[in-house]
């Protein structure tokens, strides 16, 4: 089986679960093939990784200076024209493809044949059904995360995936919310099933999370500092929590906009010396965070941009690592602990009811172990990447061998 990823970064460690996915394939015996839109950062660990590719890598690189761009394709039309002609003057349909982007990922296309194009997010598959449409053969699949189905539609129109709808042959969402939402954006409910990304079990190691007399009881978030992923909130809650429980520190792995914000924000509520913000880290150093912490959160909200969650894939490598989590009612979240047991939910922008969850948890060290080995039998079970990959490779030979009944039994299968 041949298998071309169209992605727009490759590899970025906020989407670590691509490259698990494509690194899985490549074990199976799959013959992989990548075609990103641009070279990503490599940290220590993907570049190993990166070397089981080779060459199967392409990266699109259409130039940003207007003039260059042109000169560009000036040259790759000549030295590529023998191929496929009438598929590169289609592609230079400017008009319908408003501008050039289409015609350059179709240059590294020709020549090659592949049984399945597999998109990762929704933008991505828009560009896989224009190859479609150019007359690349093969079954196109494309995979929905979280803002491809919220802000990104809420920006285009709600009718910016008619066309992938339409000609694209299947599509998998993340968990069931997302699944809802493509729906609603106009997808055929009998061609999208709910594939959760995976993570490699045997990378996060499981620790019984216990404290030793003296310890800092240390709180983590792992995500970008941007609205929806809702730090403040957490912030916020711990302002009410650490005048009682002095011996607390919250660390905060990720960057973004509003890294500033909240940093005044833990000095105006008295907090700063509590609260450790740490920058971009790598996949390495995350692991080892999540060894080093007692409690992880993720108190997710819904942005202004109407930006959500999907699935939220930290809260189930915390788990995997014995943590016991605090998270909120947000979209897919639900999906991914199993309140109660491995963890707790809270509603969005609740401070009161997270403050009050997190000092149960800071009060009660002896419930952590239990939380911690529920969690990570829940992940065992249902995020392992091997077993979510089998599941793929199913739905792969169904589109192939144009097997309609298995594909529906997929689709029905819960």
């Amino acid at each position: 089986m041949r298998i071309a990823f169209i992605l727009d970064v490759f590899p970025t460690l906020s989407e670590t679960f691509i490259l698990n996915q494509i690194l899985t394939l490549l074990e199976k015996g799959y013959k992989i093939e990548v075609f990103a839109r641009q070279k990503g950062s490599f940290s220590k660990t993907i570049e190993s990784e990166k070397n089981k590719l080779k060459e199967n890598i392409h990266y699109i690189n259409i130039p940003k200076s207007r003039i260059v761009r042109i000169l560009k394709a000036i040259f790759l039309i000549i030295s590529n024209f023998y191929k496929a002609p009438i598929k590169i003057l289609n592609s230079l349909n400017i008009f319908k493809y408003k501008g050039l982007e289409i015609f350059y990922f179709l240059i590294p296309f020709l020549g090659k044949s592949y049984d399945i194009i597999h998109s990762h997010f929704g933008p991505m598959g828009i560009i896989g059904v224009h190859l479609k449409e150019l007359g690349l053969s093969g079954k196109y699949i494309t995979s929905f995360h979280g803002y491809d189905v919220n802000s990104y539609p809420n920006m285009k129109g709600k009718d910016i995936y008619k066309n992938l709808f339409a000609y694209g042959d299947f599509f998998t969402a993340n968990s069931n919310f997302t699944k809802t939402q493509v729906i609603r954006l106009g997808c055929d409910e009998r061609k999208i099933e709910v594939l959760p990304m995976g993570l490699r079990i045997e990378k996060f190691k499981f620790s019984s999370k216990n404290i030793q007399s003296g310890e800092l009881i240390k709180i983590l978030t792992i995500a970008r500092l941007v609205e929806k992923k809702g730090h403040r909130y957490v912030i916020e809650a711990l302002a009410r929590i650490i005048p009682k429980y002095k011996n607390i520190i919250y660390i905060i792995a990720g960057d973004g906009p509003l890294r500033r914000d909240l940093e005044m924000l833990a000095l105006e509520r008295g907090i700063k010396a509590n609260v450790k913000f740490l920058g971009a880290v790598g996949e390495e150093e995350v692991i080892k965070l999540y060894q080093e912490a007692h409690i992880f959160v993720l108190t997710s909200v819904t942005a202004s941009n109407q930006d959500r969650e999907g699935q939220a894939l930290v809260l189930q490598e915390a788990q995997a690592c014995g943590l016991p989590v605090v998270s909120t009612y947000h979209n897919g979240i639900p999906e991914g602990i199993v309140d109660g047991k491995s963890g707790f939910l809270v509603p969005e922008k609740d401070v009161e009811a997270l403050a009050e969850r997190l000092e149960y948890l800071i009060q009660h060290p002896e419930l952590w172990p239990q939380l911690g080995r529920e969690g990570r039998k829940f992940v065992e079970e249902r995020y392992d990447i091997r077993r979510l990959t089998q599941r793929l490779v199913k739905i792969y030979k169904a589109l192939i061998e144009d097997n309609k009944e298995d594909l529906q039994n997929l689709v029905d299968y819960e």
